[in-house]
């Protein structure tokens, strides 16, 4: 098993939550949210810089599509993450990305996550009490890989669910994505269960690693994946205006 380059992180990043659309626009591609956030509606380029011209462009092209100007900033970036501080841009949500092989997970206890694909009417409640919508559903929906969603159940009482996420893969990638614990449910290893059912379901799938993108101020689940032996592997942060 061949450990993934930085760049096959970020094309399962893309694969596993896709916008509505990615427009080629000179070095630029920039995705058409639909509402479903900033992952999928931010110009990227596979270049270290652009000019002032080029940003320009993808400025105006980003308003024809009703989206304000964002891009994503990843490694080696550096000279186009301050050309766009200069022009006025603000740095948010710096995010890492971690990973670990699925090997290394242990097996989830029985029927503490459930797998299910489309979502259901539950798994869409829990997802709205964490403000992902039917914009974000929409995503989810888009991704043509193997997907799944699961509900996470509560040890203690199997009859409630403890909370909600989506699994997607791309190659030899299954990433991770819209993981909710119920407030009332926290701190009782569920979230802990749930990554292994995923990596479980990874596997089952041909998957061979596992994967989160995670902000960096999320202390809480930075805690969690490190718990879990899930290192940074990469990482992006936005500029808007």
């Amino acid at each position: 098993m061949s450990t993934p380059q930085l760049q096959d992180w970020f094309d399962a990043l893309d694969a596993t939550w896709p916008g509505k659309a990615v427009h080629a626009l000179g070095p630029w591609r920039i995705r058409e949210g639909a509402g479903g956030g900033q992952r999928v509606s931010a110009a990227t380029t596979a270049v270290a810089d652009v000019s002032d011209a080029e940003i320009a462009e993808a400025e105006e092209f980003h308003r024809s599509l009703g989206q304000n100007p964002l891009f994503q900033i990843r490694p080696g970036q550096e000279a186009l993450d301050a050309r766009l501080a200069a022009r006025g841009y603000g740095k948010n949500d710096a995010t890492h990305l971690r990973a670990a092989p699925v090997t290394q997970f242990e097996p989830a206890p029985y029927l503490r996550s459930i797998m299910h694909w489309p979502p259901l009417a539950l798994t869409r409640e829990i997802w709205a009490g964490d403000h992902i919508g039917p914009e974000r559903v929409a995503v989810m929906e888009r991704a043509e890989g193997k997907k799944t969603a699961l509900i996470g159940r509560d040890g203690n009482d199997a009859d409630r669910a403890s909370g909600a996420a989506f699994v997607a893969t791309h190659g030899a990638i299954a990433m991770l994505h819209a993981l909710v614990v119920l407030p009332n449910m926290r701190r009782r290893r569920s979230a802990h269960y749930m990554m292994c059912g995923a990596a479980n379901w990874a596997q089952d799938n041909g998957a061979d690693w596992l994967a989160v993108a995670v902000t960096q101020a999320n202390a809480g689940a930075g805690a969690l994946y490190t718990s879990l032996k899930m290192p940074v592997v990469g990482e992006y942060h936005y500029r808007g205006l």
